[in-house]
């Protein structure tokens, strides 16, 4: 961590991406996470915040059973849940999934479409 306006702020890739108490989020490079999904974050003392993009090629394996807490700025994902439940979600839309094996689910994203959504997270 590192001192920057009286902040104690993470460096991405070397850099600070805040200035005058706005982050730069445009010019904070995109990363690849895995196929069909890319992400660009910023952390700030215990808080992360990542913007990921969800495209049509994105296939999960293995079922996700980490909590997500995010806000859908464009786009629909439709999310499967373990239990057979399945729940779509569009622009405006906020997201709050559980942690855990009871609550665990896969993202899918239909042809042509893509999701942006912008997620809030804690580090321990």
């Amino acid at each position: 961590l590192h001192s920057f306006a009286g902040l104690n702020v993470k460096l991405t890739q070397g850099r600070f991406f805040m200035k005058d108490y706005s982050i730069e989020f445009e010019a904070i490079p995109w990363q690849k996470a895995t196929e069909g999904i890319k992400y660009k974050e910023f952390n700030y003392e215990n808080k992360k915040i990542k913007l990921v993009e969800f495209n049509e090629k994105l296939v999960e394996k293995e079922w996700c059973k980490k909590g997500h807490f995010g806000y859908v700025l464009e786009g629909i994902a439709e999310v499967e849940f373990f239990n057979g439940k399945t729940c779509i979600f569009k622009k405006g839309d906020l997201i709050l999934i559980p942690e855990g094996e009871k609550d665990k689910h896969k993202t899918k994203i239909e042809k042509g479409k893509k999701g942006l959504v912008i997620f809030f997270e804690n580090i321990e």
